[in-house]
C-alpha cells in the first residue's frame, strides 16, 4: 500500500498587535538613523556598532548618530527616513518623539536603555538591547498616540502621563540626583496621597462636567500604564486607542497608605475602592495654580492663576514598531474578546 506523502509543515502566522499592520506591508525603505543616547542606563551593554550590526542583519541601512544633547538631536532628525531606532531610556524616546510627531512616512522603533522603560513596557518592548531589535523580525506597525495640553501655562505634548495632586507633588520634590528608585517613589507616593489637602475642582470629560467638585488627592491622565519611576497606575492603558485614561482619588474617600502602597505592589491599583477609572479623548481640569506634571518635568503652581487646563488625546501620532508573537497552542486570535 502506497503511504501519501505527508502535508508540509505550515508555519504559523504571527499574531499581530490590535489595530498594527506588518511593517514589510508598510515599509518600502531598508532606510534607517540609529539614535543612541550614550548616557542612558545600561548603554555598557550594547555599544552602538553591536546595535547597527544587528539592524544590518534584519536587513536595515542604518546611519548611527550619537545624541548627547537636544542640538545634537535635532540635527540626527531633521533629514531622518525611514525608521528611527532610538536606544536611550524614557527622556530619550520622549524628546526623539516629539520631533517626529505628526511626520508622514517616518516609524519609530524603541530599543529601551533607562531604569523606568514605562514606554517601552507598555508595548511590550523589554529585554537586552540585542534581544530587542531581534524581536523586531517580521514586526508590525502600530499607531502610538500622545496627549496635547493647552493649559495657562502654555501648550505641552506628553507621551506617559500629566496630571495634578499628589503625585505632582511628590515629583516636585523627588530627586533623580539620589537614585532612580521605583521602590522610592512608591514610598513618596503613598505617604502624599495619605496627607495631600487638594483644592476641589469640577472635572469635565469628552464635554460632560462631573456633578459635583471634588477634591482629588491624585488626579492622572495616562497614555502609558506606568508614569515616573514605574508607577503603573493605569494597568490596561493603550496607547492605540484614541483615549487617555482618567485616574483620580477623592480625597475625602481615600484608603490608607499600606493599602496604595500594597495594590502598586500587586499591579492592580485601579482594583482599590478609592480609585476611579474612565477613558476620554478630551478632559478639562479647572486651573487655580496649582502644579502639575508632564511625563517627568514638573509645571510649578503659579499662585492667584485662574483658567483651564485642557488635555485631548492625539490619536496616531507616531506611528511605532511593535514586536510580533508567534501563536502558541490554544492562543487566542486577534481581536477574540478575553475570556
Amino acid at each position: 500500500m502506497t503511504v501519501p506523502d505527508a502535508a508540509p509543515e505550515v508555519a504559523p502566522e504571527p499574531r499581530v498587535p490590535r489595530g498594527a499592520v506588518l511593517a514589510s506591508d508598510v515599509l518600502d525603505s531598508t532606510e534607517a538613523t540609529l539614535i543612541y543616547n550614550t548616557k542612558a542606563g545600561g548603554s555598557e551593554r550594547s555599544s552602538p556598532d553591536h546595535l547597527v550590526e544587528a539592524l544590518h542583519q534584519l536587513g536595515y541601512r542604518p546611519v548611527y548618530r550619537a545624541t548627547d544633547s537636544e542640538d545634537d538631536l535635532v540635527q540626527a532628525l531633521r533629514d531622518a527616513e525611514g525608521t528611527v531606532f532610538v536606544a536611550g531610556g524614557d527622556g530619550t524616546i520622549r524628546a526623539a518623539t516629539l520631533h517626529l510627531a505628526g511626520r508622514d512616512g517616518v516609524i519609530l522603533g524603541i530599543i529601551p536603555m533607562g531604569t523606568a522603560n514605562n514606554i517601552g513596557r507598555t508595548l511590550g518592548i523589554q529585554g537586552e538591547p540585542l534581544d530587542v531589535i531581534a524581536a523586531y523580525r517580521g514586526a508590525a506597525v502600530q499607531p502610538f498616540d500622545l496627549g496635547r495640553i493647552t493649559a495657562p501655562w502654555g501648550e505641552d505634548v506628553f507621551l506617559e502621563a500629566c496630571g495634578c495632586g499628589a503625585f505632582a507633588e511628590v515629583l516636585a520634590e523627588y530627586n533623580p540626583d539620589d537614585g532612580k528608585s521605583p521602590l522610592r517613589a512608591v514610598q513618596a507616593l503613598g505617604t502624599a496621597l495619605s496627607a495631600f489637602d487638594p483644592t476641589p475642582i469640577q472635572l469635565t470629560l469628552d464635554t460632560v462636567p462631573e456633578p459635583d467638585e471634588t477634591p482629588y488627592a491624585l488626579l492622572e491622565i495616562l497614555n502609558t500604564r506606568a508614569t515616573g519611576p514605574r508607577l503603573r497606575l493605569a494597568t490596561t492603558a493603550d496607547t492605540s486607542d484614541g483615549l487617555l485614561d482618567v485616574i483620580r482619588i477623592d480625597a475625602s474617600h481615600r484608603d490608607g497608605m499600606l493599602a496604595y502602597l500594597a495594590a502598586l505592589a500587586r499591579d492592580d491599583f485601579e482594583a482599590l475602592p478609592s480609585v476611579q477609572s474612565d477613558r476620554a479623548q478630551v478632559i478639562e481640569i479647572p486651573y487655580h495654580g496649582q502644579a502639575f506634571h508632564v511625563d517627568g518635568e514638573v509645571r510649578q503652581g503659579e499662585q492667584g492663576a485662574v483658567g483651564t487646563v485642557r488635555v485631548e488625546c492625539w490619536a496616531g501620532a507616531v506611528q511605532v514598531l511593535v514586536p510580533v508573537a508567534a501563536p502558541t497552542a490554544g492562543a487566542q486570535e486577534v481581536g477574540e474578546p478575553t475570556p
